[in-house]
Formats: structure tokens, C-alpha cells, sequence
């Protein structure tokens, strides 16, 4: 039976749609049904209501921010390779893998992860960054703690492929999987579609929700029990970056900052990346398409474009300043897709243009939270390879031209 609080919830909000097949489910659906309206937060229809003043322009200033380039990087080298073994020996340092989605705009319907890569062999996504991270094991003798974050459509499949192929050679103990929340879809007249006469549409939250979701899952826990200190959290799109490197490790503990972002310089002032600056005088990322044509092709003192370091989702964090922040509550974006849905007359209907929105947070508005981020500009050919795109930038195609750049057997 339906609570009373969620029957007025219901009502409250204009979402008796909700309700239309209930009466028409088994006694086991009606139960599963019952659980999903109890999770539902119905205050995402709040923020679609008010979706006109959170879209009014902020009066933000946007300020340069300067990166720590690999010219000092590398003169620094051993300093920060030392304090970063260090740390990692003691296990102060976790990554955390970002890998929620489909491998959908590749042409493959299973986790983006589980694709091959490979042209002569097989290689997976998720193969490539295991031996990243095997990498940091064999120099420092430690293995660094994963957590791999999936969504509740691709959680068996990950596990599954993981359990099939060894973790590929990592150790299983130290492997901890976790699912991303997951956030309602809702129409542009205000209503939560359903994809089922069971089943509210929900997709992921975004990759700003990778810390609540770990939080939700009970890994603070193990995290406190293990003695980590800092996340390196990393996207399953780039086969070629480093994990966990103490080169990074080391700088970003001795900056005395709470976060650090990786970045390299950008292939043309208009490249579609999100570039790392101050907003208001703290640490953030701006859009490419929020980059005026001033902002773009401005110049630095030495000549250079002052905003030139481009993110590529590789990011460390303090866990004391993560606690600190995880009450604060992260910006929601509101992302215009297409979503399947059933009709009234409980038909499925896969809609060609855009019909509804979905609700995301980000982790560019995570790093605005911090004081302080330290930029760390790394060899764009060697550590920054995303697999984005079936075709043509950022795509399977090139991402395997770099891989064979870098000696690695494809």
C-alpha cells in the first residue's frame, strides 16, 4: 500500500500520472513500485518550475589561473616523486574510476569500459587504465585502493566483466564497486515520465555525484579504515592517462592545496574543452562555450593564451575538505534530452528530438567549492587519449593513433 506522505506528495505536486497503472500491477510489481515512489524526490519538479530564474545569468567574473607547467614539473621531478611514493606507500592515496555509462555513441549497447579497444588483440577501456594504475603498483610496491563508481544500468555488467578477467590481474580485495544515484526524467509540461507501467525514468546524476554516491554506499568506512587521505577521481574515457602518479601525487600534497586538477594545453583557443580558471575568485572550469571571443584569444604576459589549460577529468581531492563540503549542496543542471517514455495508453515511444529534461550535477561546480586547486599540466600526447566519439575527433580511431604513439600493443 501507498504511504500516506507519498499520496500527498503526489498530489501536492500534480503527478497523479503516477498512479494511472497501479491498480493494474501483481501484488510483487505493486511492492517494487512502492519502493521506487518512496525514493523519488519529488523536489526535482521544484527546480523545473523554477528552472527560468536558475537559467537568468550569474554576474560572475571569470579571472585566469595559472598552471603549474611541465618545464617546473619537471624540474621538481624528484621532489614530487618522492613525497607522492611516500604517500602512496602508506596508502594514503585511492582513485576513484568514474564509469556509469554506455558505450552508446560508439555503436556499443554494454559499459563503455567493456570496449575493445584493440585492433590485432583484444584490449578493453577498462584493461588500459587497470595497467595505468599497475603501473604506480609496481614502482611503489602498494597497491592503491579502486573504487569504481557504475549506474544501476551498467553495476552487473561491470562486476561481471571484471570477475570474468581476473580485475585483470589487480587484486579483488582491494577493488570496491559502488552505483551512481540516479535522478528522475521529467517532461517540459513538469511531469516524471515513466518507461514502464512499473517504472519511473531515472539516469544517472552526473559525474558531480560521484562523492555522495560513495558516501551513500557506505565506503567512507572502508576509506577511514584503510587511512586514505586524498582520491585521485579519473573518467573511463581517457585509455592514456596516469592514475595515482606520484609525480602528481607528490605536487599536489606539497602545494598545501585540497584538490588538483590535470590539464594540457589546448590544440587552438576554440578547442570544445573545458578550460581551468578562477570564477569569482575561486578555482573553476568554464565551458568552451562560455568562453567569449575576448575570453578565447586573450593573452598572457608572456604571450601565451591566458586561458590555455584544458581539463581532462583527472582530478585529486583531500578527503577532510570533501567532508567539509558534502553538506553543501552542488548546482543541478537541468540537460534538455531524449528520453523513452510510456504513453497513456502505456505504449513505449522513443522520441526522435529532445522531449524532456534530465537532472545532472557536475564535478566543475565541485572544484569551484575548494579554496585553492592546483593546475598540473601534463604532455597532451601522452596522457590525454579520450574515447568519445564512433568517428572523426576524439574517437576510437584516434585514440588508437596514440596508443601506438606511446609504444603500447593495440
Amino acid at each position: 500500500m501507498i504511504e500516506a506522505s507519498i499520496l500527498e506528495n503526489i498530489k501536492k505536486y500534480n503527478q497523479e500520472h503516477l498512479l494511472r497503472y497501479y491498480e493494474t500491477l501483481s501484488d510483487e510489481d505493486k511492492k517494487k513500485y512502492e519502493k521506487q515512489l518512496e525514493e523519488l524526490d519529488f523536489t526535482y519538479v521544484d527546480l523545473f518550475n523554477n528552472k527560468d530564474n536558475n537559467c537568468k545569468e550569474d554576474k560572475n567574473v571569470f579571472e585566469p589561473l595559472q598552471a603549474m607547467k611541465i618545464s617546473e614539473i619537471n624540474q621538481r621531478k624528484e621532489e614530487f616523486k618522492k613525497a607522492g611514493i611516500e604517500a602512496l606507500k602508506k596508502k594514503k592515496v585511492g582513485a576513484v574510476l568514474l564509469a556509469g555509462g554506455q558505450g552508446t555513441r560508439l555503436g556499443f549497447d554494454k559499459p563503455k569500459g567493456m570496449f575493445n579497444i584493440g585492433v590485432n588483440k583484444q584490449l578493453y577501456i577498462f584493461e588500459r587504465l587497470v595497467s595505468n594504475i599497475m603501473d604506480v603498483v609496481k614502482e611503489t610496491g602498494e597497491v592503491v585502493p579502486l573504487f569504481i563508481m557504475t549506474s544501476e544500468i551498467n553495476d552487473h555488467d561491470t562486476r561481471e566483466f571484471f570477475e570474468q578477467n581476473n580485475y585483470f590481474g589487480y587484486d579483488k580485495d582491494s577493488v570496491f564497486f559502488f552505483v551512481q544515484s540516479m535522478a528522475p526524467s521529467i517532461s517540459f509540461d513538469g511531469k516524471f515520465y515513466m518507461t514502464a507501467k512499473d517504472k519511473i525514468s531515472l539516469s544517472p546524476n552526473g559525474n558531480g555525484g560521484w562523492f555522495t554516491s560513495l558516501v551513500k554506499a557506505g565506503l567512507m568506512d572502508k576509506i577511514k579504515e584503510i587511512g586514505i587521505e586524498w582520491l585521485n577521481v579519473f573518467s573511463v574515457d581517457n585509455v592514456l592517462q596516469r592514475i595515482a602518479n606520484p609525480e602528481f601525487v607528490g605536487a599536489t600534497i606539497l602545494s598545501g592545496y585540497p584538490s588538483s586538477s590535470k590539464v594540457v594545453k589546448k590544440a587552438d583557443p576554440h578547442e570544445r574543452v573545458g578550460v581551468m580558471c578562477r570564477k569569482n575568485g575561486k578555482p573553476s572550469i568554464v565551458e568552451y562555450y562560455e568562453l567569449t571571443e575576448d575570453m578565447a584569444n586573450e593573452k598572457d604576459e608572456n604571450g601565451e593564451l591566458a586561458y590555455n589549460y584544458g581539463v581532462i577529468l583527472n582530478y585529486m581531492f583531500n578527503i577532510e575538505k570533501l567532508m567539509e563540503i558534502a553538506g553543501n549542496s552542488l548546482v543541478t543542471h537541468m540537460v534538455e534530452k531524449k528520453i523513452p517514455y510510456i504513453d497513456q495508453n502505456g505504449d513505449e515511444v522513443k522520441p526522435d528530438t529532445p522531449n524532456g529534461y534530465k537532472f545532472e550535477t557536475l564535478i566543475l561546480d565541485m572544484i569551484n567549492m575548494f579554496d585553492n586547486c592546483l593546475v598540473y599540466e601534463v604532455e597532451r600526447k601522452n596522457e590525454f587519449a579520450p574515447v568519445k566519439n564512433k568517428e572523426g575527433v576524439d574517437s576510437i580511431q584516434t585514440a588508437r593513433e596514440l596508443l601506438l604513439y606511446n609504444g603500447v600493443e593495440i
